[in-house]
């Protein structure tokens, strides 16, 4: 409640801000969207620092006039698939289309499903504390022109310490449970939005981590390693689940480690996200019968990842009883 607060008189001090005309100060922007930029964190997957970062860069703290005009805090242009309000302002040329926004709420969430088009999926294969990975692939990406645009991202976030935001971010995924704190800034961009209906219906329940959906007739869940995934069913096909997720084969194949001519079999473990370069878990002992692709499904963590800590060739499996490093890779002796 104390937080909740907190946040709420932050609000009111960029608003008055806002009518003054007094320029907002960048701890005052990092303070009032902070919790915004975790729950995005949480929900979304992208790290709470870069979109703290991209924030404060993109609108100059909140004091851009589309900032103030259109309440987009991170540049998103129209492109031919928005269909909400806009505003033209002058840009990489003259009279450019920019999205608006009812309130700074729905920038943010817009910004993190623009994120994650086809374009930026590479982002998505890494950690979430990696900022630096994230920055140097958003500008590698397109995201923005400035040739200097990650090395501006990094400095923001070592500067102001936003890594912070990551930690607690990761804090409440592994707690499998949204604070009402959190919760709470997430509601006010969910009452106005005027986007499309999202094909994803999450779990009407607002102190839960979304870690299971309904996508269709599909359940989704989440594995021990924060990498979604569904079950397949009997006569379950690349083409069915494709289908029903709106993805494309070559996704399901690159993320399950696939080549394409396998039979699904029913109570298989689908991921729908690229896997992860390791997992919680610091190791494996191979089974009778395994091999160190239903280890990778098992665990969530890319097969080519597995070869490379354990000093592998592709294609090489490890005899029953082997230790299998699944985290660190291990030192050649």
């Amino acid at each position: 409640m104390k937080s909740s607060i907190a946040t709420l008189l932050s609000c009111m001090l960029v608003l008055s801000a806002f009518a003054s005309g007094k320029r907002i100060s960048r701890s005052e922007y990092i303070d009032t969207w902070k919790d915004e930029a975790i729950y995005q964190m949480v929900v979304h997957h992208i790290p709470a620092s870069i979109t703290l970062a991209q924030g404060i860069l993109e609108s100059g703290d909140g004091n851009s006039m589309l900032a103030k005009d259109a309440n987009n805090h991170f540049g998103i242009k129209c492109h031919s698939d928005w269909n909400g309000e806009s505003i033209r302002m002058d840009d990489d040329a003259r009279n450019e289309c920019f999205r608006k926004y009812n309130n700074a709420g729905e920038s943010f969430n817009d910004h993190s499903e623009f994120l994650k088009r086809k374009r930026y999926a590479s982002l998505f294969e890494l950690e979430m504390t990696d900022y630096k990975g994230w920055a140097k692939g958003l500008k590698k990406c397109g995201y923005a022109t400035n040739p200097k645009y990650a090395h501006r991202l990094i400095e923001i976030i070592e500067a102001n310490h936003l890594t912070a935001f990551d930690e607690q971010g990761l804090s409440i995924i592994e707690s499998g449970s949204i604070p009402d704190y959190l919760a709470d800034a997430g509601k006010e961009e969910k009452k106005t939005r005027k986007t499309k209906e999202p094909r994803t219906r999450k779990l009407e329940t607002d102190d839960e981590l979304p870690g299971v959906n309904v996508v269709f007739a599909r359940e989704v869940n989440t594995s021990p390693n924060q990498v979604p995934y569904i079950v397949a069913k009997d006569g379950d096909t690349y083409n069915t689940i494709c289908e029903d997720l709106e993805m494309r084969p070559w996704q399901i194949k690159k993320y399950n480690d696939l080549k394409g001519g396998e039979v699904l079999e029913s109570g298989q473990v689908i991921y729908i996200k690229p896997k992860r370069t390791r997992a919680k878990e610091e190791f494996h002992i191979m089974q009778e019968g395994e091999t160190l692709w239903s280890v990778s499904q098992e665990y969530g963590i890319k097969l080519s990842a597995l070869y490379k800590k354990n000093n592998l060739l592709p294609g090489t499996e490890p005899a029953a009883g082997t230790k299998i490093s699944l985290r660190n890779r291990v030192k050649m002796s």
